[in-house]
């Protein structure tokens, strides 16, 4: 059980990137990072993960930090998660964000072609067209194209094997999106959800259901997709890049702290009173 050893006027509200800032690459977690995690929990902060990943794949990561937080922010701020015991994997869907996704996918096929795309719907499975091999597939089939159009989505990624990160920033900005928001991950990735969703209004959400200050709120990340939620977070508290995000990443956090590799956001979190 949480010591909860600061006081409510020292308590902070925390969000954590998964992806590059909590796990690397190859799915593990530093050890120093999970002991950081738990003993930033067990001081009586609110903890909580902020990700681009589906809840399916954010569950896992909860269990390998030991984290059962009362709200989880997944699908870059379009689904927020509501603990719940007598659920069966323990979590609700408390507020969920969709758009009809068949505009924006004709307008980037027109594009890319040889693109592959992945959807998400509402329940959190997924449909991907062929070649989506670099995704975590369970729950989720191969559809075809057609298939992805005129029904409600949660999230939309497009992938483009065969364009390097500014060729294909280059044919991202030619489409003239509309009407949703995006953000560009370390390789040429795109990743779609509503318009005017992002991490930070889901957080400012959450924020106000269990009403902590705002000034009182860290944002860690390391991706394009965090640069909304560090403006939230750096406007009034504390917006942290890790060491080795892009430069317009870490020019957007008001606080730069060591790379995933060398378990840089222990000693951030360790840094919390």
């Amino acid at each position: 059980m949480p010591r909860s050893d600061v006081a409510v006027d020292e308590q902070w509200f925390v969000a954590l990137d998964v992806d590059g800032t909590i796990m690397h690459e190859d799915g593990s977690i530093d050890p120093a990072v999970v002991d950081a995690v738990a003993a930033t929990r067990d001081r009586g902060h609110v903890v909580t993960l902020a990700t681009g990943r589906s809840w399916s794949t954010t569950a896992p990561v909860l269990e390998q930090l030991g984290l059962s937080p009362e709200y989880v922010v997944c699908a870059n701020g379009a689904i927020t998660m509501q603990r719940d015991d007598s659920a069966p994997d323990g979590y609700i869907r408390r507020h969920v964000e969709t758009f009809d996704p068949t505009q924006v996918l004709e307008r980037i096929r027109a594009f890319l072609p040889s693109g592959k795309f992945m959807v998400e719907l509402p329940d959190g499975y997924r449909l991907y067209t062929e070649g989506m091999t670099e995704w975590n597939l369970e729950n989720a089939r191969e559809v075809r194209f057609d298939e992805l159009l005129d029904q409600r989505a949660t999230r939309v990624v497009v992938t483009s094997l065969e364009h390097g990160l500014d060729e294909f920033f280059g044919i991202v900005d030619q489409m003239g999106l509309h009407h949703v928001s995006y953000a560009i991950g370390w390789t040429a990735w795109l990743d779609i959800a509503p318009d005017g969703v992002n991490k930070a209004t889901a957080l400012e959400r959450v924020r106000g259901w269990l009403d902590l200050p705002i000034d009182r709120v860290l944002a860690a990340g390391d991706g394009r997709n965090d640069l909304e939620m560090f403006a939230w977070a750096g406007a009034a508290g504390r917006a942290v890049a890790m060491g080795q995000a892009p430069d317009e990443v870490r020019a957007a956090a008001n606080e730069v702290g060591g790379s995933v590799d060398d378990a840089g956001l222990a000693a951030v979190l360790d840094s919390l009173p």
